[in-house]
């Protein structure tokens, strides 16, 4: 009879270990990061073709037939010619708070500007931009790097998150 109580309580204790609670290591409780914010307003008008500026992060690049596009996180594109591949011409610069990258139909450019997915005709031959459709709130607000909410109110959206220094 002792073997199977010593049979049951082993057979208890191990049901019972996997229930103890074991202590998570604590999470990140500060946010290393602040929002940069701008109203609906000023992200719908802030799409302008702008002359060729320094590029701060490059991120993305697309290349369609001899024109070069190189992301500037969260700030724009900035626009080559690259029929000289050795020797890429900056010919551009089209503002875009907020975008990390596009794709390219035609010469309509796709582009996800913080919450929003914008369409843009791009006119090679003349050098100009015009903004043909804007999918509000396609996407979520931007969270910081290390997954923290802005916190926005209704009318604002998060284009960039900066680091505390």
């Amino acid at each position: 009879m002792r073997k199977y109580y010593i049979i049951y309580f082993a057979t208890i204790n191990l049901l019972f270990s996997s229930c103890i609670f074991r202590s998570q290591p604590v999470a990140i409780q500060n946010n290393y990061f602040t929002p940069t914010y701008v109203t609906r307003a000023q992200l719908e008008s802030s799409v302008v073709l702008e002359n060729p500026k320094t590029t701060i992060k490059s991120g993305k690049i697309y290349i369609k037939d001899d024109i070069m596009f190189v992301n500037d996180v969260n700030k724009g594109f900035q626009i080559y010619n690259y029929s000289n591949a050795t020797n890429p011409v900056a010919i551009g610069y089209i503002n875009f708070p907020g975008a990390t990258d596009l794709a390219i139909r035609n010469n309509i450019l796709y582009v996800n500007q913080a919450v929003d997915l914008v369409s843009v005709n791009y006119n090679v031959a003349n050098n100009t931009i015009a903004v043909t459709n804007r999918i509000k709130n396609a996407f979520p607000q931007k969270l910081s790097p290390q997954g923290f909410n802005g916190n926005p109110t209704n009318d604002q959206i998060i284009i960039n998150w900066i680091p505390n220094n």
